[in-house]
Order: C-alpha cells, then sequence, then structure tokens
C-alpha cells in the first residue's frame, strides 16, 4: 500500500521500520525539524529522520502543516492512506483529507483514557495497572477519533516509562502492520470512542521532575519511574543538584520530609510526607549513574541533614 508516514521520536520509528519491512510503499515520511539536543545544543536529528535517510525514503520536515505548500507537497505523494505515530505536529483538516483512505493514528495508551502528549508516563504516575495501543482514525479533536482496534498490556511494578515504551512501541508497530494489512481487504469498521473516561495526559512540565518530599513515599517512587530515564527526577542536596536512579518505599514513623535518616551501601533512607524512600542508585550533575555505596565515597551525606526542595529544575 502506498503511505505518508508521519512521526519523529524512536516510538514512530518502530512502526515506520515494520512498514517499510512489511513492503509497503512509503512514498513520503513526515518528522519534526531538527532540534538543539545536549550539553552543545547542536542540532540533532529524530530517529525517524535517520532511518528515512537510511532507507532513502523522500523526507519532508516542515514546521508546520496549515500552509498551502506543505499540504500541495504531501498531495503530490498521491498516497492511499497516511499513518501517524508520535509526529508532534497539529495535523489540519486539509492534511487528514489528503489520502483517500483517511488518516490512522498509533497511540500509546487505551483510549479515551490518556489522550494527549504523555501517555505512557501519565499512566505511570497515575497508577495504573494496564495500559495498551490504540489503532485509530484521526478527527480534527485530540485523540478523539474513532477505534479500530485496541490491545492491552499489564504494567508490571518494576516498569519505568523506558521499558513501556519499549514494549508499547513494538506493540503498535505490529498492530499498525496488521490494521493494513486489513485495510487492503476492504473498509475497516469503526467504532466511536466512549466519553466515559476521557482524560488528558499533559506533557511533563518542569516542576514535576522536582522531588517533593512532602508527598508519599509510594507517589514519589511512581514519579522516579514515570519519568525514568528522561527527564528523571530531581532534589538537591547541598545547593547540588542530584537525579535519582533508582528507590525503593519503606514504612517508618513520620519525621521531617526531605530528612536523611540512614546513608549507608544499602541505601540513603529519606523521610517522606509518609513513609519513607530508600534510594540505591543516584547520580551527581555531569557524573556517571552510582549505586548508593560508590556515591557516598564522593558525596557523604550525614544523618539529620535534609535534602533542599526544588521549584523547578534548570
Amino acid at each position: 500500500m502506498r503511505l505518508i508516514f508521519a512521526g519523529t521520536p524512536d516510538f514512530a520509528a518502530r512502526a515506520l521500520t515494520a512498514l517499510c519491512d512489511a513492503g509497503h510503499d512509503i512514498s513520503l515520511v513526515l518528522c519534526q525539524p531538527d532540534r538543539p539536543a545536549g550539553r552543545g545544543l547542536r542540532l540533532t536529528e529524530s530517529p525517524v529522520k535517520r532511518l528515512a535517510v537510511a532507507r532513502g525514503l523522500a523526507l519532508f520536515q516542515p514546521t508546520t502543516l496549515k500552509d498551502p505548500v506543505a499540504i500541495s507537497r504531501l498531495d503530490e505523494s498521491r498516497s492511499e492512506v497516511l499513518v501517524v505515530a508520535a509526529y508532534g505536529l497539529i495535523l489540519p483538516r486539509a492534511a487528514l483529507d489528503i489520502t483517500p483512505k483517511g488518516a490512522i493514528n498509533i497511540h500509546a495508551s487505551l483510549l479515551p483514557r490518556w489522550r494527549g502528549a504523555a501517555p505512557i508516563q501519565r499512566a505511570l504516575l497515575a497508577g495504573d495497572r494496564k495500559t495498551g495501543v490504540t489503532i485509530m482514525k484521526m478527527d480534527a479533536g485530540l485523540d478523539t477519533g474513532p477505534i479500530y482496534t485496541q490491545r492491552q498490556i499489564g504494567i508490571e511494578p518494576h516498569d519505568d516509562s523506558g521499558s513501556l515504551h519499549e514494549k508499547l512501541a513494538n506493540l503498535g508497530a505490529e498492530m499498525v502492520v496488521a490494521a493494513l494489512a486489513d485495510l487492503e481487504i476492504g473498509p475497516l469498521e469503526w467504532r466511536e470512542q466512549p466519553q466515559q473516561g476521557a482524560i488528558y495526559a499533559h506533557k511533563i512540565a518542569k516542576q514535576e521532575t522536582c522531588v517533593d518530599w512532602s508527598r508519599p513515599a509510594d507517589e514519589i517512587a511512581r514519579r522516579l519511574r514515570a519519568l525514568r530515564p528522561h527527564p528523571g527526577l530531581q532534589t538537591a542536596f547541598r545547593g547540588e543538584r542530584i537525579k535519582l536512579w533508582q528507590a525503593s518505599t519503606k514504612e517508618l514513623s513520620c519525621d521531617t520530609p526531605g530528612t536523611i535518616l540512614e546513608a549507608n551501601a544499602s541505601g540513603i533512607l529519606v523521610a517522606c510526607g509518609e513513609a519513607g524512600l530508600l534510594i540505591t542508585e543516584l547520580q551527581r550533575t555531569g557524573g556517571r549513574r552510582l549505586p548508593a555505596a560508590d556515591f557516598l565515597r564522593g558525596l557523604p551525606f550525614r544523618q539529620g541533614e535534609r535534602f533542599d526542595f526544588l521549584l523547578a529544575a534548570g
């Protein structure tokens, strides 16, 4: 099937790889323009761009799809269907209508729960026990279109946004290939999304990457997993930013939130609003991820000291 593919991050690259391997004719690949990244803020190519270049696919990186020139470029591809996965730009009605068989989206949640930009992180933050992938038809709303199919997976206690991303990216790639195989046979049967249970997955804000020690330990532990590996959960000690990588909760009597109760090879135990958080892996700014025992050799913590409260991550 001849198609346009629109996507930017690794989640989308998995789907594009699967579509290429399945023999589809990718007439045009859309991805966001290169963005500054890293300490040097160098322009960095997205995973989808790197894949498109490696596969010799026609590539288009518009800053917007709301102008006639961009729409004309899509129309010139003479494609049958538009496939979208984590593209990151608004698709106007003119773009959605450019292909006769419509626009299909791969979304990493069980819609209508977690519409929007950060469904994986929001599911973890909320303590959801399941998530999945939805193949839906795009309309003018934000992830509001009718559903073709969904597949559910469980969220394991050890899952973080990295591991869950891997599972959902692979599942989405498999599902979109199957959906297009069905579409080649005949029109897909769509069902409208229910309004009950609809909730929006807002982007992660900077202030959400800072530990609020007044919150319960289990909530902080969920936040750590939701933000690992990126953008990460941070606190501060003696004015220095510290990134947390691994931690578990521990029942204990209340103390002033942020107070270090123990600091040894087993970990750094910190009082929270409820219970305590035992930090077992952490990282200084510019340093490496280290087990607590190694970390404490370079920056000793003393019982009774307190972590600072960050207002926002820099």
